[in-house]
């Protein structure tokens, strides 16, 4: 396992657009998927120790996040020949287990990652409702601890701001998490 960490936020970039199929046996795009105040999309995988860590309170938090009009979407890229654990079956396993309330959809040429420049799991991109990016940064805190009472909530913030303001904070943490597992021709 490689820890990496995501660069700065590139203030203004616009979302690229996607056409992809959901564990719900849907097509997803960013036209479908896109809240009425802004969009989190994110890259995360099913074996990733550090989504696991996040996971109960990922899915809260985006479940809160709707109720300020910011949708999201859960993208997997890796490679699932040498990552059989993040297989398209395992993320529909792993989204009813969850019970999330967001498409999650893959990835399978890694075009989309490529496009997002995606460098780990989890990297969580931010946008407003012009999808324009003002968050990538961290989800919270704890990283792959336990959250404590001092738990600095980041993405949320963040989306809240954004929801309100359509601007994201100027200071934001890198996230940090595995590599995206690369197909041979990808690298």
């Amino acid at each position: 396992m490689v820890s990496l960490k995501t660069p700065i936020c590139n203030f203004g970039w616009i979302a690229k657009d996607f056409q992809l199929l959901g564990v719900d046996n849907e097509y997803w795009n960013l036209e479908k998927i896109k809240g009425k105040n802004g969009l989190v999309v994110m890259f995360i995988c099913n074996h990733c120790p550090y989504v696991k860590a996040i996971m109960s309170r990922l899915v809260s938090d985006i479940y809160e996040l709707k109720k300020y009009g910011i949708n999201t979407i859960a993208i997997s890229s890796n490679d699932v020949i040498n990552y059989p654990d993040d297989s398209f079956e395992n993320m529909r396993i792993l989204s009813e287990e969850n019970h999330f309330d967001f498409p999650y959809v893959y990835d399978e040429t890694q075009e989309i990652a490529k496009k997002y420049d995606a460098i780990c799991t989890p990297d969580f991109f931010g946008f407003n409702s012009k999808l324009e990016l003002q968050y990538r940064g961290r989800f919270d805190s704890t990283g792959r601890e336990k959250a404590g009472p001092n738990n600095r909530r980041d993405l949320f913030e963040a989306m809240k701001l954004i929801s309100t303001s359509q601007q994201g904070p100027t200071q934001q943490q890198a996230s940090i998490g595995c590599s995206i597992k690369w197909k041979e021709e990808n690298i």
